[in-house]
């Protein structure tokens, strides 16, 4: 027995053995990063500090996503689907609550929601589109899935950051304190009945089809013979905790540069978005390539709606309670994109297949949000 556990534990040392280089940088970050950060941000320290977290953090996301996948493929579609996405978008929206309390960036939630829902439906849907019109000339779609997850993402994206910029008692981005509670209570709301359909109502409308003819899959339920990943639950939470820790000492160093080194503050929206979105864009973009495109869609969309869903409520409930300005409104040439990206996305799959075009329409669409972001 005592063999037996010692075996179990170098196992766990050899797979997992980038625990000690993050929990390493944790330790040497909370000892020495509140000095690190007064650094000029033009510095070649300060630079290599950012990229030393950055990198660190990447790790530590891709090992969240691992974990989640493998719980994932445990409890199948569409439950598997949804354990990956409130992983990264939970770790998403601690991150922000951390970077708002200790910093002072009122767009910064708008910012990673606009730069999450651009780099998802931009980037990585229009390479997941690319990769499998490739590979498949044509790839099926279930209609229902997806336009389920278009009938909460277009009016909660409109609600959370178009429509602030029109409200006669907020104005300037902002929602007044009772608008924003009701957002909060609302989105809240409309995402736990979403969650309700997605796993028990009609969780046949985000299984993959089987045949030609439009047959969805009996849901492939887990089988109790199979040895639980029980592992990888704590495992999960060991990797979670590192990048939540490192943060603050992350965001400073973000809001510093921004700040004295002349970047947009749109910037610092895209690297929180992009370090967390990577990892499960990685996974989408592998279930396309293997003819799974469904799948694929419920980790993107499913990002995208949660990212709505849950980190617009969290921020807005941060600033109601720390009495902190929280700006959601976008710009006049980002919510053209906004309204651009979102009908692109319902003619893509209304017919039900994609193909390589709609890729590089999406891709384009995502080259235009980063043109503007630096004009």
């Amino acid at each position: 027995m005592h063999s037996l556990k010692k075996s179990r534990f170098a196992n766990l040392l050899r797979h997992e053995w980038s625990l000690l280089p993050i929990y390493a940088t944790t330790a040497i970050f909370f000892l020495y990063g509140p000095s690190w950060v007064k650094i000029h941000p033009g510095h070649i320290i300060s630079i290599i500090h950012f990229l030393w977290l950055f990198a660190v953090m990447m790790i530590a996301s891709f090992a969240v996503a691992h974990h989640a996948g493998v719980l994932a493929r445990a409890l199948k579609e569409p439950l598997g689907t949804l354990i990956l996405t409130l992983a990264v978008t939970g770790t998403q929206t601690f991150m922000i609550a951390a970077l708002m309390i200790q910093g002072s960036n009122p767009t910064l939630a708008r910012d990673t929601i606009f730069s999450t829902l651009m780099i998802t439906l931009g980037a990585l849907l229009g390479l997941a589109l690319l990769i499998g019109g490739f590979r498949f000339r044509e790839q099926q779609i279930n209609f229902k899935g997806v336009n389920s997850f278009m009938e909460l993402i277009f009016p909660l994206a409109i609600l959370t950051l178009v429509m602030p910029n029109f409200t006669r008692t907020g104005g300037d981005g902002a929602y007044s304190p009772l608008h924003a509670l009701c957002l909060t209570v609302l989105s809240l709301t409309i995402y736990g009945v979403f969650l309700g359909v997605q796993t028990s109502l009609h969780r046949g409308f985000f299984e993959e089809y089987e045949d030609e003819g439009g047959t969805a899959k009996k849901p492939a339920s887990f089988q109790k013979t199979e040895a639980f990943p029980s592992a990888s639950v704590p495992l999960l939470f060991l990797y979670l905790l590192p990048i939540l820790l490192l943060s603050e000492h992350f965001g400073r160093i973000l809001n510093y540069g921004m700040h004295g080194g002349g970047l947009p503050l749109e910037f610092g929206g895209l690297i929180v978005a992009l370090l967390l979105m990577a990892p499960e864009g990685l996974a989408a973009i592998e279930a396309a390539t293997h003819n799974k495109l469904q799948r694929s869609m419920n980790i993107l969309f499913g990002s995208v709606l949660s990212t709505i869903g849950l980190t617009a409520p969290v921020a807005l409930a941060i600033g109601l309670l720390l009495h902190k300005p929280v700006e959601l409104g976008l710009s006049a040439p980002s919510m053209i994109l906004l309204g651009t990206m979102l009908g692109n996305c319902l003619i893509t799959f209304v017919s039900g297949r994609t193909n390589i075009l709609q890729g590089f329409v999406h891709l384009l669409l995502f080259a235009a949000y980063i043109v503007l972001m630096f004009d």
